[in-house]
């Protein structure tokens, strides 16, 4: 069947993600990992024909993730009136998809993954772009899961601290190197599959925070907030980058198009997963703003009264899904830096100096994160950076370009044209404005 492709694969569970590449079966293997040149490691683990419903549950798993924790706070910051803006970004982003599927019909031999659409329309150095823009994602993503963690622990467990060398770590600080500590021996893994089945609780933690909001809403303060804003200009550059984050999966699109039984299928599956993921990514932001109007935080996890039973469950389902996903963020990276110096690490890559080059590459990676995670003070304003600027960029400005320098020999209606440019000139205003304004609230902050 046209575009369909089987892979042999040891992780029979999708992996949950924000934005981020996925690994293959066979891209978690050592040294064959995506490199910088040859990044295939954007992949969702193939299933030799998966159904229509499966790839339904595949394409939600994929995009949705943690950007639901700041969605109320994305509300506060443009008020009520720009969750119209968040309407228009799930339908530009679904659009998008469906251009991604058909750059992937024209020639479905030679583009099984989203930087294969690069080198197709214009060539390696594209190819390369796109894999440099994916590489640093992955990097912020995994800042952005060690703060994340280090919030909600320190949530569960205020006033913590303790003296380790004479140095005194206290607060959220320790939480980040306590979960540093979790996922380093994770990284250290050649086969991270069993990583897969953990990672696969994305959707039931997104449940279970909007069922802790429902019954926070109906034990505590109720849904009749008043301190909440109908518009914010100044607010709304955030607002589209963190809904931007919303829809980021469209790195992953690719292979779970090739993996379906019936690809022609695909953008109504999009659809579907479109459907399901504004659903919930609009009832979390509703029923969090509702409650904690304008004062609501950054992860709405951390409005939730201490000691509360729903807070607790809520937390605990947050905080699992990015401890069992950091090793999946990181092995592209470290395989791409282990690739990158292999001339400088002596002996095979499959020996024990192999081994000793992956596992220093990748605590060096942990460690790096970890020290990058204490001093960015608000997960907000990271999020709304890599949405303004990353995610914007993998879901509108590449698409857009690619598509159209693929299908412009023959021919495009005037009419698509002419909201693809509409299109493209959104994507460059909020990248534009949106990386501007969330770079100047983190500088803003030391």
């Amino acid at each position: 069947m046209e575009g369909q492709r089987t892979c042999q694969c040891e992780a029979p569970l999708p992996v949950s993600t924000l934005s981020e590449p996925l690994l293959s079966g066979s891209a978690t293997k050592g040294a064959d990992l995506a490199t910088a040149d040859d990044l295939e490691a954007a992949q969702l683990p193939s299933y030799g024909g998966a159904s229509f419903s499966r790839t339904c549950l595949n394409l939600t798993n994929a995009v949705s993730g943690i950007g639901v924790l700041s969605m109320p706070y994305a509300v506060a910051q443009g008020g009520w009136a720009s969750l119209a803006l968040f309407a228009l970004v799930g339908a530009l982003c679904y659009y998008t998809g469906t251009l991604i599927e058909r750059c992937m019909r024209a020639d479905p031999d030679a583009i099984r993954s989203y930087p294969d659409i690069g080198e197709f329309a214009f060539g390696p150095g594209c190819r390369r772009t796109i894999a440099l823009f994916m590489y640093v994602e992955l990097y912020l993503v995994a800042i952005s899961f060690l703060v994340l963690e280090g919030d909600n622990l320190h949530k569960l467990f205020p006033g913590a601290a303790v003296e380790l060398l004479g140095c005194r770590l206290e607060g959220k600080q320790l939480f980040i190197a306590l979960a540093a500590a979790v996922v380093l021996p994770t990284t250290w893994l050649k086969n991270l599959g069993v990583l897969a089945y953990v990672s696969a609780v994305g959707l039931v933690a997104s449940a279970a925070l909007t069922a802790s909001l429902v019954w926070a809403g109906v034990a505590e303060t109720g849904f009749h907030r008043s301190s909440t804003t109908l518009l914010n200009t100044s607010g709304i550059p955030t607002s589209l980058g963190l809904y931007f984050v919303c829809f980021t999966g469209h790195a992953v699109f690719p292979t779970i198009y090739s993996s379906m039984r019936n690809n022609r299928h695909f953008s109504k599956v999009l659809l579907v997963s479109s459907v399901l993921c504004s659903l919930n990514y609009g009832l979390t932001a509703v029923l969090g703003y509702m409650i904690y109007g304008d004062g609501v935080e950054s992860q709405v996890t951390l409005n939730l009264p201490s000691g509360k039973l729903y807070t607790k469950v809520a937390i605990v389902m947050t905080l699992v899904n990015p401890l069992a996903k950091y090793a999946l963020l990181a092995a592209p990276i470290t395989a791409a830096l282990e690739e990158k110096f292999k001339f400088s690490v002596p002996g095979p890559t499959g020996g024990s100096s192999g081994a000793a080059a992956r596992v220093s590459i990748s605590t060096a990676v942990v460690v790096s994160t970890a020290v990058a995670a204490c001093t960015v003070p608000f997960f907000g304003y990271l999020m709304s950076f890599i949405g303004s600027f990353l995610s914007v960029m993998a879901t509108v400005i590449f698409p857009c370009l690619c598509f159209l320098k693929i299908y412009k020999a023959e021919g495009i209606r005037r009419t698509e044209i002419a909201a693809i440019i509409a299109i493209l000139t959104i994507g460059v205003f909020v990248a534009v404005t949106g990386t501007y304004t969330s770079l100047q609230q983190i500088i803003a902050t030391f």
